[in-house]
């Protein structure tokens, strides 16, 4: 597969309950070693997005792909990609380390490299010495890090995270923050939806906001905040105040306006990794 095929790929994406567009016509293209931050208020549309881009819901209208490969495909997406929802699915009765080796059959990993990789992932978020207990005595923030390592396993090209800091302390919460850094270096691509917006600072090379099921702002976090016009010492936490309190016609504007500054810069955005 060519190099420049993009990670992920939307177009008009929609998603509709009971005539109500919770997703309303996103257009994405996320490159291949990148990370994109997904940002917006709750109920703006984040988790049903990453549900229909990792094909656990169907679109009503619209299409994308992972690599070029339509989540129509369901097969052909599900190698490609690693998903940890906000509550990562686990089975109370099973210790950590059984959890993992179910994860890994279903994912169908040979049983030599799985052993070694669940071993490395334990070790490096601190849960070896606590990998057979069962989960039901696990704290919220274990069974997160659990999640990661599930999402983590197979080693997937495209990786999308819904609130992978949630539940952690904070070294625990520095140790993920890493670990997705490395993705990036290994050339994976992380679709990273987070309330944490230092987080998304620090890691994301684009960022989208998500309002009412509309994508009203994109780009580098350094073009969003100079687009805020809040002063030299803005940050995106005013990005994201000043999208989704507006009315959806003025977070439009604000983002329309940073699309004709970003679109200037694609060539060099495109070669910063």
């Amino acid at each position: 597969m060519s190099n420049d095929q993009p990670a992920i790929t939307a177009s008009e994406l929609t998603k509709t309950f009971d005539d109500d567009a919770v997703v309303d016509g996103i257009d994405l293209t996320v490159d291949q070693g990148s990370v994109y931050g997904f940002l917006g208020p709750n109920g703006a549309g984040k988790t049903t997005t990453m549900r229909m881009l990792t094909t656990l819901t169907t679109p009503t209208s619209g299409d994308a792909a992972i690599l070029g490969t339509s989540v129509g495909d369901r097969d052909g997406v599900r190698s490609r990609v690693g998903y940890l929802p906000e509550e990562p699915p686990v089975f109370d009765e099973l210790t950590g380390r059984e959890q993992l080796r179910y994860f890994a059959r279903l994912r169908d990993l040979p049983p030599e490299p799985a052993a070694d990789r669940i071993e490395t992932w334990l070790d490096r978020f601190d849960l070896t010495d606590d990998a057979d207990r069962r989960l039901d005595d696990y704290s919220k923030g274990m069974r997160q890090k659990i999640g990661l390592i599930q999402a983590l396993l197979h080693e997937p090209a495209v990786v999308f995270l819904d609130e992978p800091t949630s539940g952690l302390d904070p070294r625990a919460a520095r140790t993920v923050i890493n670990a997705i850094d490395d993705l990036t270096d290994n050339g994976q691509t992380v679709f990273l939806s987070t309330h944490i917006l230092s987080v998304v600072e620090e890691l994301a090379d684009t960022v989208g906001v998500l309002y009412e099921g509309e994508l009203v702002a994109e780009g580098a976090p350094s073009e969003l905040t100079a687009a805020a016009e809040a002063g030299a010492d803005s940050t995106l936490e005013d990005v994201f105040l000043s999208v989704t309190t507006e009315s959806s016609t003025a977070a439009t504007a604000v983002a329309d306006s940073n699309a004709g500054e970003v679109a200037g810069e694609t060539d060099a955005a495109a070669t910063e990794r």
